[in-house]
């Protein structure tokens, strides 16, 4: 994956080495949607998420350092989310639109306050829409690529255009409807709305190679990269992996072989049309 040269837009803000915040007001509703959302990778369920995103108490949140961060690590966020930018906002126009992107793209460490809460380490990387940010905490690399065996590059990207794929989602309402759909079960909103912000982070894919996207560039072996991490991250490969065996009414977020499925029905088409899982009878 080539994406040094990308543009950047310093849409981040940088807390690494802050230590932890806390969060703003409760959690109510939106924070009932960004548990469901939080569980990511690991396995946690929802109510656990929930959880640990009551725990801290209602205080002011942190703010960190604003712009594109120096590390390469932080550079490469910023080259993904200012290519997301660019493809929705591309996306948007064509439907006579504007496209409003995240607040910020936030890099944290262990522990950081949130507009839905205290957000960990944990919880995978997430969006609160809340506040319309992205967290991320990067130590999640490696274990995306030792813990789950998704390795390169695009795969990072894949998680960082998954999320942005979140926050489209909050502008479109669809949150709204996954939560009135139920947050757990094979055929849940939950399920559905992981599985179009996966075909989203498809659609992003299909588009940032061009000029419109920042001008990365990438291969056959990235696409097989970003197809693995969404196998990877699949309930049933969770599950297996946790506990041994499937529980298919436990499913937050589809199978590895949906994951995979959406995220390459978003690819082929490039368009979001391609994306609407609510609607499909078959996932």
């Amino acid at each position: 994956m080539e994406w040094r040269g990308g543009r950047r837009g310093g849409n981040i803000e940088d807390r690494r080495g802050m230590g932890p915040g806390a969060a703003v007001g409760g959690v109510g509703v939106v924070g009932l949607v960004a548990a469901a959302i939080g569980y990511f990778v690991f396995g946690i369920s929802p109510e656990q998420t929930l959880s640990a995103i009551e725990q801290g108490g209602p205080v002011s949140q942190q703010e960190g350092q604003r712009g594109t961060p120096q590390d390469e690590a932080g550079q490469f966020v910023d080259v993904i989310e200012t290519s997301t930018t660019e493809v929705w906002t591309a996306i948007y126009a064509a439907s006579g639109k504007r496209y409003q992107p995240p607040a910020s793209a936030v890099l944290y460490e262990q522990a950081t306050g949130t507009g839905c809460g205290t957000g960990q380490s944990a919880m995978g990387p997430f969006y609160c829409p809340a506040d319309q940010k992205v967290y991320l905490d990067l130590s999640f690399w490696n274990e995306l690529e030792t813990k789950f065996g998704a390795s390169g590059e695009f795969a990072r990207a894949y998680v960082i255009a998954h999320e942005v794929g979140h926050h489209v989602q909050n502008l479109e309402g669809a949150m709204q409807q996954a939560q009135r759909q139920g947050m757990r079960g094979e055929d849940s909103g939950a399920v559905r709305l992981e599985l179009q912000a996966d075909c989203y982070a498809g659609v992003w894919a299909a588009r940032a190679g061009t000029q419109a996207g920042g001008g990365l560039r990438f291969n056959a072996q990235d696409i097989t990269d970003g197809l693995g991490a969404a196998s990877a991250v699949g309930d049933d490969t969770i599950q297996q992996k946790t506990q041994g065996r499937v529980v298919p009414d436990a499913f937050t977020h589809g199978t590895a072989a949906q994951r995979m499925r959406w995220f390459r029905a978003g690819y082929e088409a490039g368009d979001p049309a391609a994306c609407n899982t609510f609607s499909a009878r078959s996932l």
